[in-house]
């Protein structure tokens, strides 16, 4: 009786998976999954170059193998302490301050009764998002420029002097992470949003009924409705510690604040394009996506552990 319902499933599976009417959902499917497998999983061959010592004319397969002889390189080289430090900074600063924003903007639109006023507020915080760096990076330099900066001249009506804000090295984080929240907060707030708007409307009425204050809504029940979707965002931001972005940082970097702003990003592009030592470059890439893996890994651990909430 067991072996004969066993040899009947291949058949039913068979039949369900080349059924007709479920081709849209393959062709549906197989976009995205092409798309994954061609830019990110073959491009994954490549990683062979750090091992090697890579020649263009040669080819990945025909270069001859140096083993360990770029990550020593890595490792060896004066200025990588300060890189690392540079970049984990930089990383932490912008996670401890751009995360909460998000939330808490999800958190005040979710109060707003008004729906015009809402959608005003919304558009307002989502625009910056779509601003190119570039312009974002530009706008700063205008509105801190010692000569005709805004804030230069608000300094000065206020009868204060002129301060050299871009000629200062202590200048770079701040502006860097502060810019990004502005940026982006917005844009971010949708998960937190979407995540409110699940939440079950009798809670609330319950609440209501009980007397409970606004702030105790949110303390018992947005912030534990939106809790998982939280956890899940820092596993995620988290995990990407040394992933830096490189183009801001780099239109924002110049001599005077280049012991602060040089990370690994930019670090890799100019020894892997301006330097064409594309085998030391792969090197500090590879060591770069190993630690976030590592770190994403044990985080997603400790929130398991922690909150029983977790990737996998």
């Amino acid at each position: 009786m067991v072996s004969t319902a066993a040899s009947k499933r291949p058949g039913v599976f068979r039949r369900w998976f080349l059924s007709r009417s479920m081709w849209q959902l393959y062709l549906l499917a197989a976009i995205p999954t092409a798309f994954i497998i061609i830019f990110n999983y073959l491009p994954m061959g490549g990683v062979l170059i750090a091992f090697k010592d890579y020649s263009i004319r040669k080819g990945i397969f025909g270069s001859d193998w140096a083993g360990l002889k770029y990550f020593d390189q890595l490792f060896s080289t004066p200025i990588f302490p300060d890189i690392l430090k540079n970049t984990i900074i930089l990383s932490l600063y912008s996670l401890i301050v751009g995360f909460p924003f998000p939330i808490i903007l999800a958190l005040a639109f979710n109060e707003l009764r008004n729906g015009r006023v809402k959608k005003i507020a919304q558009t307002i915080t989502f625009a910056p998002y779509f601003v190119s760096t570039v312009v974002v990076v530009s706008i700063l330099m205008q509105v801190f420029s010692y000569r005709y900066g805004v804030v230069n001249a608000v300094i000065k009506m206020l009868g204060g002097e002129a301060i050299d804000f871009v000629g200062s090295s202590s200048f770079f984080r701040p502006a860097y992470v502060w810019s990004g929240v502005w940026q982006s907060a917005g844009y971010n707030s949708i998960l937190y949003i979407a995540a409110l708007s699940g939440i079950d409307v009798s809670l609330y009425e319950a609440a209501s009924i009980d007397g409970a204050s606004k702030l105790q809504k949110l303390w018992h029940i947005d912030l534990p409705g939106i809790r998982p979707t939280i956890i899940i965002t820092l596993i995620l931001n988290t995990g990407n510690v040394l992933s830096v972005g490189f183009e801001k940082v780099y239109l924002m970097q110049n001599s005077v604040n280049y012991g602060v702003s040089e990370i690994i990003s930019t670090y890799v592009y100019k020894v892997g394009i301006e330097q064409a030592q594309f085998s030391f470059s792969t090197a500090v890439g590879l060591f770069n996506s190993v630690v976030n893996c590592v770190i994403l890994f044990a985080v997603n651990w400790i929130a398991g552990r922690v909150s029983e909430t977790s990737l996998f």
